[in-house]
């Protein structure tokens, strides 16, 4: 009975809770609702501005290849009887690939072959000197070492077609026009690769890994090819993927370079026969023309993605600071 009463004399001595207020009530509603965050650039939700850009972008840049793939199906007539989006009523694919792989004595193929003996000789070559190039300057010091860098920013500034009549001059006192060194020697020389792979290895390839193999006794040549290298793989793959289009899609300097017909590369190749309806007595192939641009582009899209990885993180090097 005392126990009840002090505690009821306990409850009612207790003072009375306020009564809750609006501002209580906003304060306690508030946690509830979900704040809008301001839109940034790293935010995740899509952009309608942005994503239209990005499909005009993407529309601009597939509708030439879908336009290539389209016709390259069709023969001399339906390239000019049907929509040049859309399919014929024929598909003529395969005898087209057939007819540009034999025409004139499957010269296509001679084109092709003489292509890739430049594309392994001028876009390797030059892949091969920016690597061993790029890791010289960013890991050795010695006198003019900044007059190098300002060479080489000084060389990638330069365009190729300013240099182009001043090499045939050069190459013509040699007499090496009108062969194939005449295009794989300046294809050796990549200002932007060796620039690239400079940044790239700085960056790749720390000093200290350097330094500890040197006090264990490792050779500059064993230090380079069983250290340096494996990490600098993705900065050379990313320089060879850019020589290898380079060289790929070069025409200006063959075109003043080389003049028998044996020695040309796809470019000029392909030039030749479009040139050829233009003449007397020409026979037009404007189906070949379309079905070789097509087998052109076929190597170079496969090599990208096989090597797509490789080039992306090359690209991406030095970009995040541990």
């Amino acid at each position: 009975m005392t126990t009840s009463f002090t505690t009821v004399a306990a409850e009612s001595s207790a003072p009375a809770p306020e009564p809750a207020t609006a501002d209580d009530s906003r304060a306690d509603a508030s946690p509830r609702k979900r704040r809008r965050r301001p839109h940034t650039p790293l935010d995740a939700r899509p952009s309608i501005p942005l994503t239209l850009v990005t499909g005009l972008v993407l529309l601009y840049t597939l509708l030439p290849l879908a336009w290539l793939v389209v016709n390259a199906t069709k023969d001399q007539k339906g390239l000019f009887d049907s929509f040049g989006l859309w399919f014929a009523e024929d598909f003529n694919l395969w005898d087209n690939i057939s007819r540009t792989l034999t025409y004139d004595d499957g010269v296509f193929v001679r084109w092709l072959l003489n292509t890739l003996l430049y594309v392994a000789l001028g876009a390797g070559g030059a892949t091969v000197l920016a690597v061993l190039g790029g890791y010289a300057l960013a890991k050795y010091e010695f006198p003019g070492r900044r007059a190098v860098f300002a060479v080489v920013i000084g060389a990638v500034a330069v365009p190729g077609t300013a240099l182009a009549v001043p090499t045939f001059l050069m190459f013509s006192n040699m007499g090496l026009t009108n062969t194939p060194w005449a295009v794989i020697i300046p294809s050796l020389i990549s200002p932007f690769g060796l620039y690239l792979m400079w940044v790239f290895a700085a960056e790749a390839v720390p000093a200290e890994l350097l330094e500890a193999a040197r006090i264990d006794g490792s050779g500059e040549l064993r230090t380079f090819f069983r250290i340096a290298l494996p990490l600098l793989m993705p900065g050379m793959v990313t320089v060879l993927l850019f020589s290898m289009v380079a060289t790929w899609n070069n025409y200006f300097l063959p075109l003043i370079m080389i003049k028998d017909p044996d020695w040309y590369p796809l470019t000029l190749g392909l030039n030749a026969w479009n040139a050829q309806a233009q003449t007397a007595g020409g026979e037009a192939v404007f189906d070949l023309i379309i079905t070789g641009s097509l087998l052109t582009i076929v190597p170079i899209v496969a090599v990208f993605l096989l090597l797509q990885r490789y080039w992306q993180s090359g690209l991406a090097a030095g970009s995040v600071k541990e």
